[in-house]
């Protein structure tokens, strides 16, 4: 299995396709299985990379503190490792954080940047719903399988999963088949509650795009109207519906305006 060492832990990683460089960044105790709608579309057209954080997968789990700019370090240091000069960077929810921070501290590597269900933290930020949060952090002490069918169902849109209940079922499979260490989830998630990027975000200048869902009872929708307003040039759409999984609900529709974007935007030869 391939990994590289990074900022003194190693980080899991794979690499598909062939043509421009696309890194994506999966979000809170997500690993690479993240991206199974996405996958085989983009690598059609790009070299798409994807890796697992530190903390989950079969990356490195130190039991340190965690920050964005750090887990934003490690895809730097992937990025380098792999002798990428620069990228299209997509990431989801924590990975936009990340994406946002890879954007601000290393410009030099960052063609476009796509920002989906995300936020730039910090107090003006707005939060998830309390009845959200009080299912992610199963105060409850539920076991294993119900505390992942809990904490997840918030993440899905109205009414998705009375339609698609084996959705929600196969992604707990995957999570339980290598379970993320409760330090590490929380460390990741005291990553995010630290986070605040807002004050740098007019130093992104690589063309940018914001997707979310208006339905989203994870990471409001208000929050990517902040960032749109904050990041110059940037490009706002709203997917009706959609909750914050609306990658995968809406995975075509997601997965074309994406590919859209990248190739508006060319690396130059």
């Amino acid at each position: 299995m391939p990994h590289v060492e990074v900022n003194d832990i190693k980080i899991y990683y794979e690499v598909h396709g062939t043509g421009e460089p696309l890194l994506l960044i999966e979000g809170l105790g997500y690993a690479t299985w993240m991206w199974y709608r996405q996958l085989e579309e983009f690598s059609r057209d790009f070299r798409v990379i994807i890796f697992d954080n530190r903390g989950v997968g079969k990356s490195d789990k130190p039991d340190i503190p965690y920050s964005i700019e750090m887990m934003a370090a490690d895809a730097a240091g992937l990025l380098r490792a792999l002798d990428i000069q620069q990228a299209h960077v997509l990431g989801v929810s924590m990975g936009g954080f990340i994406a946002q921070a890879l954007a601000i501290g290393y410009p030099e590597l960052v063609h476009t940047l796509i920002l989906v269900c995300t936020s730039h933290g910090g107090r003006r930020a707005i939060p998830a719903p309390p009845e959200t949060i009080k299912a992610m952090l199963n105060e409850e002490g539920l076991p294993p399988r119900e505390a992942l069918r809990q904490a997840m169902r918030p993440a899905f849109g109205p009414g998705y999963l009375a339609q698609h209940p084996e959705e929600l079922e196969k992604i707990i499979e995957w999570r339980l088949a290598e379970p993320t260490p409760r330090y590490a989830w929380q460390r990741q998630f005291n990553a995010i509650l630290g986070a605040d990027l807002e004050g740098k975000l007019s130093e992104i200048q690589a063309p940018t795009l914001i997707l979310t869902g208006d339905a989203d009872r994870v990471v409001p929708m208000a929050n990517s109207e902040r960032l749109h307003k904050a990041i110059a040039d940037s490009v706002l759409e709203v997917f009706p519906g959609g909750g914050h999984l609306f990658f995968l609900e809406q995975a075509p529709a997601f997965n074309r305006r994406v590919l859209e974007f990248l190739k508006g935007h060319p690396m130059d030869n």
